[in-house]
């Protein structure tokens, strides 16, 4: 009976969205234009320090591969 229930919810949820999104279109697109920048600003910064962090490693790595050459000689 859960499973029903879970179901019912769902469909009752999917067309009081597809209404409110039909009914607040203009209010909609602007809560859409209000977060679109920080969005876009957060998606940089997480793409800067990955980009960063991946360049730490890769030195890190780079050094470790020149001590152990080191230590083989």
């Amino acid at each position: 009976m859960g499973k029903f229930i879970t179901v019912l919810g769902g469909l009752i949820s999917i067309i009081l969205g597809a209404w409110g999104l039909i009914t607040w279109w203009d209010s909609f697109v602007i809560l859409l234009k209000g977060c679109v920048p920080p969005i876009l600003i957060l998606g940089g910064l997480a793409a800067l320090f990955a980009g960063i962090s991946e360049i730490k490693d890769y030195s890190q790595a780079k050094k470790e591969e020149a001590k152990n050459k080191e230590e083989k000689k």
